[in-house]
C-alpha cells in the first residue's frame, strides 16, 4: 500500500465516482479503477459497493478512508516541515467560512501570500454544521465560524468578534413594519412574515436560541440558504429578516432596527481541530489573529 493508492481511494470517496475522481486527479478513469482494484486485492476486502447508478463506500471503506486521510495529512505535514526548515514555506491551507462572514480574512490571506507565495489558500464556504463536520474529518484545516458553547467542544477556538443581530426591513414608506429607527422585540417580529435561513446556518442557530429564550413561537414564511436572496425578499416587501448588522450593512437600501431585549447574537471565532497544525496553517493563523 502506498500514498498514491490512498489518494485515489479518498478522491473516489469525495467525488462519489471513478470518472469524477479521475478528473480531479488528472488521470484516465481506467487508472483510477485499476488502482482501487489492486488495493482491494492487496487488502482482501471491497472498499466500494458498485452499482450501475452509484458508487458508495462499503463498511470496510468507511473504516479505511478516515485512516487514509490522516496518513495523507501526516505526509503533507512532513513535507511542509522540511520546506519550512529550508526557508521555503509551501503547502495548502483549506479554510472553512460561513457565507457573508469574512472577519478580515481577505487581509490575512493577502498578507500570507505576500510573505509566502508558495502557500495556496483554498476557501470552502458552507453552513456551520457542515464546516464543523469538515473540521472533524480533517478536510478543513481551520475555519472562521460562529459556534455556540456546545458546538465548540473538541475544537480549539479563538474569539474574533461578538455581535448583536438586527431586524432588516424594507425602507418603503407605508408598510406596517417599517417605522424608521424604531426598536422591536421578538414578540412583534413573530407576527411578521419572516425570512429565515436554513437549519444548520449559524444565524438560524442564534435566532432559534433567542426565540426560545424569549418564550416566543414564530412561523417561518420563507427559508433560504443565501444572504442575497434573503435581502431580495425583504427589498420586495415580502418579509423581514434577522441578521448580523455587519452583514446588513452590505444592503444600505434596507432599514435596520435594534431589538429592545433578547437580541439574537453570535460570536465569530477562528477554529481548528486539536493537535498539531501545518506550518502553512500556523502562518495564516498568525495573520488572522
Amino acid at each position: 500500500m502506498d500514498l498514491r493508492q490512498m489518494e485515489v481511494v479518498v478522491a473516489v470517496a469525495d467525488t462519489g465516482g471513478f470518472t469524477a475522481a479521475a478528473r480531479r486527479l488528472h488521470v484516465v478513469q481506467s487508472a483510477v479503477s485499476g488502482t482501487v482494484r489492486a488495493l482491494e486485492r492487496e487488502l482482501g476486502i471491497t472498499l466500494f459497493d458498485r452499482t450501475t447508478h452509484r458508487v458508495a463506500l462499503s463498511p470496510a471503506g468507511e473504516a479505511f478512508v478516515p485512516a487514509a486521510r490522516a496518513t495523507l495529512k501526516a505526509a503533507e505535514l512532513a513535507r511542509e516541515a522540511v520546506d519550512a526548515v529550508k526557508g521555503h514555506l509551501r503547502g495548502r491551507v483549506t479554510v472553512g467560512i460561513m457565507q457573508g462572514v469574512w472577519a478580515g480574512l481577505h487581509h490575512a490571506v493577502a498578507a500570507l501570500r505576500a510573505e509566502h507565495p508558495g502557500v495556496v489558500v483554498q476557501l470552502r464556504q458552507a453552513a456551520v454544521a457542515d464546516i464543523r463536520q469538515a473540521l472533524r474529518d480533517g478536510t478543513v484545516d481551520l475555519a472562521i465560524v460562529a459556534l455556540d458553547r456546545q458546538q465548540q467542544r473538541g475544537l480549539v477556538t479563538r474569539l474574533l468578534s461578538r455581535e448583536d443581530m438586527v431586524l432588516v426591513t424594507s425602507s418603503r414608506d407605508g408598510l406596517p413594519w417599517t417605522t424608521p429607527n424604531c426598536e422591536v422585540d421578538l414578540t412583534h417580529v413573530a407576527h411578521m412574515p419572516l425570512v429565515d435561513f436554513s437549519p444548520g446556518w449559524a444565524i438560524r442557530y442564534a435566532v432559534d436560541r433567542a426565540f426560545r429564550t424569549a418564550g416566543v413561537e414564530r412561523t417561518t414564511t420563507f427559508e433560504v440558504n443565501d444572504i442575497v436572496a434573503a435581502a431580495e425578499l425583504v427589498r420586495n416587501d415580502l418579509g423581514v429578516c434577522i441578521m448580523p448588522g455587519s452583514i446588513a450593512n452590505h444592503f444600505p437600501d434596507l432599514s435596520q432596527h435594534q431589538f429592545q431585549r433578547h437580541a439574537p447574537s453570535w460570536k465569530v471565532m477562528v477554529v481548528r481541530p486539536p493537535g498539531e497544525t501545518s506550518p502553512a496553517a500556523d502562518a495564516l493563523l498568525q495573520h488572522i489573529t
